[in-house]
């Protein structure tokens, strides 16, 4: 098995290295390599800051660099009059390094047609598409970059076709955790298709975006005119751990305490522990439960209940 997978990562960087052009030479046309290029973007970056310097020891660290090869990367940008390198006014044992105008201008260059090529490439790709190649490669990051992601996502009302990714995210997520078979998707795009059509002012849904992609969703619905029912709380494999599904159902008992209702109800299975963890936090008390056989499987349902009061 570990074979394989060794098999497929190495794949996957042969057709990457393709597709980005890393095997034509110079790289975007320009005089640089790959890693002068990087260089020159984390140079610019330290730019943005008030003196617009880096420690070079610093940028070692950042790009993760042979410190030989950068001092010759660095004295051909000197030579070239790209950079300049002096001791810190701080601490005269540190060196630091500044982008000159003329490396500002190759910058400029690079970004622009580094963000041309990547440009071109998502133009050709469906929407569709878009958002599972920047949902995979924030997969990608997330699983062998560093641990300390910030959690920077937003909750927003439902975009025109984010009702779809509603239902297919349900059916493919829960097909893949607990082998539910498509009669739950059918369950969602009913529950989906009542809440588009009914344009109730006292119903409310919210997607959750994560680095321009939507990665989770719940809905307020009326249940009866004293009881609201909070519906289809998700959250994507990949965005567990942020607080998302906490700030999604905070989200929906705001909105229900505000439309009015004395109280709140949802219908859960007894397998959903992640979930159910969240509702406990919130308050809610398990009514009942009634063993059924339902989406394939058979199932422990629970019906679960809050005071707005």
């Amino acid at each position: 098995m570990r074979e394989g997978r060794v098999r497929a990562v190495r794949q996957f960087n042969r057709v990457y290295t393709n597709v980005i052009g890393l095997l034509r030479g110079d790289y975007l046309d320009s005089p640089y390599s790959l890693t002068e290029a990087r260089l020159l973007f984390e140079l610019a970056q330290s730019g943005e800051t008030e003196r617009g310097e880096t420690e070079i020891s610093a940028l070692r660290r950042s790009v993760d660099i042979d410190a030989g090869y950068l001092s010759r990367i660095l004295a051909r940008f000197e030579a070239d009059g790209l950079v300049t390198r002096r001791r810190s006014d701080t601490d005269a044992r540190r060196r630091v390094i500044t982008l000159t105008s003329a490396g500002e201008h190759a910058f400029r260059g690079l970004d622009q047609r580094s963000a041309a090529q990547i440009g071109e490439l998502l133009d050709h790709l469906t929407e569709a598409d878009q958002q599972r190649l920047t949902g995979a490669m924030a997969t990608i990051q997330e699983i062998t970059g560093p641990r300390d992601r910030p959690a920077a996502f937003v909750l927003r009302s439902p975009r025109p076709g984010d009702l779809g990714w509603v239902v297919q995210r349900n059916g493919a997520i829960y097909a893949h955790e607990y082998g539910w078979d498509p009669s739950y998707e059918a369950l969602v795009a009913r529950i989906v298709a009542d809440y588009a059509g009914r344009a109730d002012s006292r119903e409310a849904g919210w997607i959750a975006e994560l680095d321009g992609a939507p990665v989770g969703s719940v809905f307020c619905m009326r249940k009866d005119d004293s009881t609201a029912q909070l519906r289809l709380l998700l959250v994507e494999p990949a965005a567990r751990g942020l607080g998302i599904g906490e700030r999604l159902v905070a989200e929906c008992l705001t909105f229900a305490r505000r439309a009015g209702y004395p109280e709140i109800m949802l219908w859960t299975n007894g397998i959903l522990t992640a979930a159910r963890r969240i509702y406990q936090r919130f308050g809610f008390e398990l009514v009942d439960s009634e063993p059924h056989h339902s989406f394939g499987h058979d199932l422990i349902g629970q019906n679960w209940r809050l005071s707005l009061r």
